[in-house]
């Protein structure tokens, strides 16, 4: 399925009926890393799988993809759709867009689950980071894709799961330069969220990997707690859905079973 939002196609998929929840992927991932837990996800409702705006499917709209911009591409297909109010389960670049939806539609937002992310804005270093990558993907998407994926684990696991990551790296060489480069802008300049989050009333989970190469955990946890968030720690690094499969699966719904 798909709509028409400022000019660019945005894909989606929907399976299942009833209460909706809604699932963003992260930064270079599309929204089939969610193809494996439709199946038992959509027995307790109705799933909407969004592609963001340059990855999976969906077109680039603009040289910079803001936080505010792909949570508004998302507001526009629960308006396509008929939503009124959902839960968000969200990896990573997929939370920090969850949260943007949170502090421009917060009436939208019931349960909400960040998996390896975060509130905060980037660090002063993390920007340098961005500005590097934006270049490094301009001169040599294959290298880069290859080298910001296979950092995303930890290291006991990058043997454990080196298919997933191949073909991680396989899907995301086909997105476009032009939307990988618009998303590390976008979350460069984005705005920390912590009070968007903390004045959130609805249940909300911080899921973060012990040996995430991204998120400092100690941090996380502590800002978790002083927003209100049930804090859960699954081993691994930054891909706690590939690292941690079944303790996800049971996580996501487990207070309706």
């Amino acid at each position: 399925m798909k709509i028409k939002f400022q000019e660019t196609e945005i894909h989606y998929s929907i399976v299942g009926e009833g209460e909706t929840t809604v699932l963003l992927h992260g930064f270079l991932e599309s929204s089939e890393i969610w193809e494996d837990f439709l199946p038992g996800f959509s027995k307790y409702g109705r799933i909407i799988s969004i592609d963001l705006p340059g990855h999976g499917k969906s077109g680039v709209i603009s040289e910079v993809h803001s936080m505010e911009l792909m949570a508004e591409a998302v507001y526009a297909v629960l308006q396509a759709t008929g939503v009124k109010k959902a839960n968000f389960i969200s990896h990573s670049m997929g939370g920090y867009v969850s949260l943007a939806f949170l502090q421009q539609h917060p009436e939208m937002v019931n349960a909400l689950l960040l998996l390896n992310s975060t509130p905060q804005a980037d660090s002063e270093e993390k920007k340098e980071i961005r500005d590097r990558s934006v270049e490094l993907v301009q001169r040599n998407k294959k290298a880069y894709i290859s080298m910001a994926i296979n950092n995303l684990l930890s290291a006991r696991n990058a043997t454990s799961f080196s298919e997933e990551i191949e073909e991680l790296k396989h899907k995301a060489m086909k997105f476009p330069t032009k939307g990988i480069t618009a998303a590390l802008k976008g979350m460069k300049i984005r705005s920390a969220k912590t009070e968007a989050l903390k004045n959130h009333k609805s249940q909300k989970t911080i899921v973060a990997g012990s040996e995430d190469p991204l998120v400092e955990i100690g941090a996380l946890k502590s800002l978790a707690e002083s927003c209100g968030c049930t804090f859960i720690v699954f081993p691994g690094g930054h891909l706690s859905y590939i690292e941690n499969k079944e303790q996800f699966r049971k996580l996501c719904f487990s207070s309706k079973k």
